[in-house]
């Protein structure tokens, strides 16, 4: 696969401009060269003969974040390595700074950048964001984390869901929410509250049979209306249901909002550990901790209660200990964790009279219990939470 000029262009949409916006939007952007693995860009700051020229420390920096989120992208995309230079010219279109290939060797070097996360800010009453997000579709994402939010709440914390998957959005069905409007209140989104959870989801923004055929800057603007335009109040968790894959979605999610930190779904098969591998490596390049993979479809139970290895037990939990990677744990699947998710009752899989017998509420339950753990974990090491000492 080789890098394309519509590709860096959308990818350019998560650049902010030193003033605001993003460097497309505000025009900065004067031309872009892509061949092969190869690629050019050509930027400007000064809009006009009369404005002052930037200073050699914000072009080095802005041509390092461009470096950066282009890097992150082809990396997600599976195209690597890449060989990327970007050229600063002033309004006469000469050339007065240059980073990445070809730049003099005499030239001081960008500032080597922190990660995308460290530039992203969190939404106001939200203490934790998670990430739910798998490599490839059909490994049963959003039944994960639909039933995290229901199990976090269950637990009693605060507890938002929002459904980024915004090309098949599914909570709408899994929530049980095609009798209810969607509300606008003061020009933002009022969650809809169910199953102890604040949910908010593409789905009913849309007609229901629209098919929702969107380029990257698109998808960039709507996951970024959902998360920042919806009335949350105050949460301690906001579980964010990702696309499958590693395209703009979660670029834009990891450039815009500060995670606590993201969990990687597979199923146990080989094909799934695959494409698992490129999230989870997506997630590290985007500086985004994964507190770790959940094997989903890990058995089936038979009405008889016979436990039936049809994808093979065990695969995900193998890789997790390959790429060193927490181990959630494993949830399996029968027909009443089917018939729940179609008829928008997740809370009855965390019922054994309702959930087809004790075994599918225990799975989630530890896998709440686990996910609650490396959460603590990743707070104490980001600094947003001290441990506490108790003397009876």
């Amino acid at each position: 696969m080789s890098l394309t000029k519509d590709q860096i262009r959308a990818w350019l949409m998560n650049v902010p401009h030193p003033e605001g916006g993003n460097i497309v939007e505000r025009g900065s952007v004067v031309n872009i060269a892509a061949c092969d693995n190869n690629a050019s860009v050509r930027m400007t700051l000064v809009q006009g003969p009369n404005d002052p020229e930037p200073s050699r420390e914000t072009m080095l920096a802005l041509g390092g974040r461009i470096d950066q989120v282009v890097r992150a992208a082809a990396m997600a995309s599976g195209i690597e390595p890449i060989v990327l230079s970007v050229e600063f010219v002033d309004h006469n279109g000469k050339v007065i700074a240059k980073t990445g290939a070809g730049a003099p060797k005499e030239s001081s070097p960008a500032p080597k950048q922190a990660p995308v996360q460290q530039s992203a800010s969190g939404i106001d009453g939200v203490k934790h964001i998670i990430a739910v997000g798998a490599g490839k579709g059909g490994v049963g994402k959003s039944t994960i984390s639909v039933n995290l939010a229901v199990g976090l709440a269950r637990k009693g914390h605060a507890v938002g869901l929002l459904d980024g998957d915004i090309y098949g959005p599914s909570l709408p069905t899994m929530l049980g929410l095609d009798a209810m409007d969607q509300t606008v209140l003061d020009g933002a989104l009022q969650p809809f509250l169910v199953h102890g959870v604040k949910a908010v989801t593409m789905g009913k923004l849309v007609d229901a049979d629209k098919p929702l055929i969107w380029r990257g800057p698109m998808a960039h603007g709507a996951f970024t209306q959902l998360a920042e335009r919806t009335q949350w109040g105050e949460l301690d968790y906001l579980v964010i249901d990702l696309p499958p894959g590693t395209g703009d979605v979660p670029l834009t999610m990891a450039q815009s909002l500060k995670l606590t930190g993201a969990v990687v779904v597979c199923t146990p098969q080989k094909v799934a550990q695959d494409d698992a591998v490129r999230a989870a490596k997506m997630f590290e390049q985007l500086g985004v901790e994964v507190l770790g993979v959940v094997e989903n479809m890990s058995y089936f139970i038979g009405d008889d209660g016979k436990e039936y290895d049809i994808f093979g037990r065990g695969g995900a939990e193998k890789m997790a200990q390959r790429l060193g990677l927490p181990f959630l744990g494993s949830v399996p699947i029968n027909t009443a964790l089917r018939q729940n998710s179609d008829s928008g009752d997740p809370s009855a899989n965390f019922d054994a009279e309702t959930a087809g017998g004790g075994q599918l509420p225990k799975a989630l339950e530890r896998l709440v219990q686990n996910l609650e753990g490396q959460m603590n974990l990743a707070s104490l090491k980001q600094g947003r939470s001290r441990p506490t000492l108790t003397v009876r």
